[in-house]
C-alpha cells in the first residue's frame, strides 16, 4: 500500500504554535508529513529559508514521520517531486477561506489530481499568525505564549542586533 503524504506548505517566518498544532494534527492523519517551507524572497522574511527549517526541525523533532524541507519552485511540482498529491492549508478565519479556495482552484488547474486539505487550527490558536508574533516581538513584547521556546529565543536574538 503506497505511503499517504501530505505537504504543509508555508513561510513559517517563524514558525508558531499554531503551525505545531496543525502539524501535530496531520501527523496523526497522514504517514508522513512534509512541512514545506518556500524561500518567498519577494516577502522579505525576517528569517532566511535555512534558519526557518532549522528552526521548524527543532519544533518539530519530536513527530517522528514529519521531515521538514525547504524550496524555491513551483509548489504543485514539489508536491508530485514528494509522490504525493495533496497539501494542507490552515484556515483561521473566512478571509483565509477566499485566498485559499482560489489557490486550491489553481493548483488543481495546474496538476488536476492535486487535493487541498484544510483544517482549522485549535482554538485557543486562532488568533496567532506569524506576522503578528514578529510585530509583538520587535516592540520587545512576550510572545512566548505563541510560539515554542526555540523560536522565542531566536526572535529575542534577531531583535537584539
Amino acid at each position: 500500500m503506497p505511503e499517504n503524504t501530505v505537504i504543509y506548505p508555508g513561510t513559517f517566518d517563524p514558525i508558531t504554535n499554531g503551525h505545531v498544532d496543525l502539524t501535530e494534527r496531520a501527523a496523526r492523519l497522514f504517514d508522513r508529513v512534509v512541512v514545506a517551507i518556500a524561500y518567498s524572497e519577494k516577502k522579505g522574511p525576517l528569517f532566511n529559508v535555512d534558519e526557518r527549517v532549522a528552526l521548524s526541525r527543532e519544533c518539530l523533532s519530536h513527530l517522528p514521520n514529519v521531515e521538514v524541507m525547504g524550496f524555491n519552485y513551483l509548489l504543485t511540482q514539489f508536491v508530485q517531486d514528494q509522490g504525493a498529491r495533496c497539501v494542507l492549508r490552515g484556515l483561521r478565519a473566512v478571509a483565509d477561506f477566499e485566498y485559499e479556495f482560489q489557490l486550491a482552484n489553481m493548483n488543481r488547474a495546474i496538476y488536476p489530481e492535486f487535493e487541498s486539505i484544510f483544517l482549522t487550527p485549535s482554538e485557543h490558536l486562532s488568533f496567532i499568525s506569524s506576522s503578528l508574533v514578529r510585530e509583538i516581538a520587535s516592540l520587545d513584547g512576550d510572545i512566548t505564549p505563541f510560539v515554542p521556546v526555540p523560536v522565542a529565543q531566536a526572535l529575542r536574538d534577531k531583535f537584539a542586533k
